[in-house]
């Protein structure tokens, strides 16, 4: 895996929930994919000049909420299954639709092809 483009800015929050949300958008947008493998707690925090302590955190809380798995010895990756983003009752077809297209993304579909595709079901 190619290290994704993480940046910490100073002021910008505590270290650990910028590694957080950055990657979390990193796997919402397609840019790490389920079951691919993210960087090593020291790969990242020496890449980052951050403590590792502070990366793992980061990967805990991101393993919490469903978006990784560790596999011990194996690595850390991206989960088959992505967590649902909470919203309102009333947008169950909106949000239906933004998982279909997010996972029509991440396999290297484009919008048209994705609507194609749906259109013939």
């Amino acid at each position: 895996m190619t290290a994704p483009p993480i940046t910490i800015r100073d002021g910008a929050g505590p270290p650990y929930l910028q590694v957080l949300e950055r990657v979390r958008a990193l796997i919402e947008r397609g840019s790490l994919l389920p079951g691919e493998r993210i960087p090593t707690v020291r790969s990242l925090a020496d890449r980052l000049d951050l403590a590792p302590n502070t990366v793992a955190r980061a990967y805990r809380a991101l393993e919490d909420d469903g978006w990784i798995v560790g596999r011990g010895r194996a690595g850390t990756f991206v989960t088959d299954t992505l967590p649902e983003r909470p919203a309102a009752p009333d947008d169950a077809l909106a949000r239906a639709a933004a998982a279909y297209l997010r996972r029509a993304e991440q396999l290297g579909f484009d919008r048209a092809a994705a609507a194609r595709a749906l259109r013939s079901a």
